[in-house]
């Protein structure tokens, strides 16, 4: 399998490899998957237990321009 990295991603490969923390590249993309498919495991299961507490739970009143609205303002105060 040949794969194309991007020069920041080549750039992170090398410095992960000078770090010493790795011996090759392909070492530092296994971590890489790795640590994806944990996270995204990770991250499925938050969402399963988010939807069984909305099936479960009250019927909210806000709509969802009103959720969006929040949530929006939420992202942008914690990018300052």
């Amino acid at each position: 399998m040949n794969i194309s990295f991007t020069e920041k991603q080549e750039k992170y490969i090398a410095e992960q490899l000078e770090s010493g923390d790795f011996k090759n590249a392909r070492e530092v993309v296994r971590d890489a998957l790795r640590l994806h498919e944990v996270y995204r495991h990770r991250i499925i299961e938050e969402l399963r237990v988010e939807i069984a507490r909305g099936w479960e739970g009250q019927a909210s009143a806000r709509k969802p321009s009103d959720i969006v609205r929040d949530k929006l303002s939420s992202l942008e105060k914690q990018a300052l």
